[in-house]
């Protein structure tokens, strides 16, 4: 199976991305999508978000000596307790070692983190700069066709491509840090699709225009590669550049006595629509999908553009979507369940809202 691969991006952090990425992914398996999650923010904010501290431990503490160096650590076991490593959910970077290293890659792939039916997750770790700085350093062997060059740029997409064959997933979505960095210029790059989540500021604006700087330089950069290497080499990367599929905007605080289409603030509003006006400048139109009035609105209309409140900390604390959380039975603090309890209403709403978010993304994402 070839998965259709996203990424979730903005120059500007803050923005809700990791609310955003978790829900959207929950209420994509609720539409009967699989999908796989690739935390590959070196902040590791998402993997935060969807499973508890000790399991965190857990996962890293084992793979320490791996990531310090991988064959040595590899050499020191036999095969069984090696078999028995891969037999448990791994970090990405304990899967991008061996590339890092130069050395061979996995025999087999270890399984990812269930979050949900159709939702799995491989975590993150914060040693993953490592890679980032192997991606920066071996950048330049591309163009003459360095093997190892090539799968260190390619690597991450192939992961998403055999952990589909495998499992079946539909949609991979790689989460990213904010930096426009050798790590993902990648991974932007090597998506089929992105989307921008937007906070109706300042910083987003400047933020968007970044990216379209980047995209231009970075698409330069492709066209190059594809010029100089064979076919055989070539068919590592994606047949074509990464489109971009929309703009949400995304944690706004909502004032009903704005006046306007958005409720919003007007000091708000104000930036909120500049956002598809920066999109149409900064953005080159070759990298849109053709998708009828793209950037007339958000991705899903209104539904998901304003802030949550309190429900997403809530979120994280128990690692479910907010939606789940009145019917949950274990393990929610009593004093939490009375909160939760009192608005319950109010957390079963963001179901229809992401559902619906979710449901004009899969339209998009048809378009790539």
């Amino acid at each position: 199976m070839s998965p259709k691969i996203v990424t979730i991006f903005n120059n500007k952090g803050g923005v809700g991305k990791t609310t955003l990425t978790y829900h959207l992914a929950h209420a994509l398996g609720e539409l009967g999508k699989k999908v796989l999650l690739l935390d590959l923010d070196p902040q590791c904010n998402l993997t935060i978000f969807s499973i508890d501290m000790e399991k965190i431990h857990d996962i890293w503490a084992y793979e320490d000596e791996f990531i310090d160096d991988f064959a040595s650590a590899r050499n020191r076991i036999d095969e069984q307790e090696f078999s028995f490593a891969l037999a448990s959910p791994r970090s990405i970077h304990f899967l991008l070692k061996p590339t890092e290293d130069g050395t061979a890659e996995l025999d087999s792939l270890p399984p990812p983190l269930k979050l949900a039916k159709n939702v799995h997750l491989i975590p993150g770790r914060l040693t993953l700069h490592r890679y980032e700085a192997k991606v920066g350093e071996r950048w330049s062997g591309i163009y003459q066709g360095d093997p190892l060059a090539i799968r260190t740029a390619t690597r991450v997409r192939a992961l998403a491509f055999e952990y589909a064959k495998k499992c079946g997933y539909e949609i991979v979505i790689f989460d990213t840090s904010p930096s426009l960095g050798a790590l993902n210029r990648n991974l932007l790059s090597l998506a089929d699709g992105f989307l921008i989540p937007c906070a109706p500021d300042l910083f987003s604006v400047y933020g968007i225009r970044n990216i379209g700087s980047a995209l231009v330089e970075w698409r330069r950069q492709f066209d190059s590669i594809f010029h100089f290497l064979s076919d055989a080499k070539r068919i590592q990367f994606p047949e074509h550049f990464v489109k971009f599929i929309g703009y949400t905007i995304y944690n706004a605080k909502k004032y009903s006595g704005g006046g306007n289409d958005l409720d919003l603030a007007q000091a708000h509003y104000n930036y909120a629509k500049q956002i598809p006006k920066t999109i149409k400048k900064y953005i080159d139109k070759n990298n849109f999908i053709d998708f009828n009035d793209l950037l007339a609105e958000s991705i899903g209309k209104n539904s998901v553009i304003h802030t949550h409140n309190t429900l997403p900390s809530m979120s994280q604390q128990y690692h479910m979507p907010m939606w789940a959380l009145p019917d949950a039975t274990n393990g929610i603090d009593p004093k939490d369940r009375s909160s939760i309890g009192g608005n319950q209403g109010v957390y079963r709403d963001t179901r229809g809202a992401y559902h619906k978010f979710a449901s004009d993304f899969l339209a998009r994402l048809e378009k790539v």
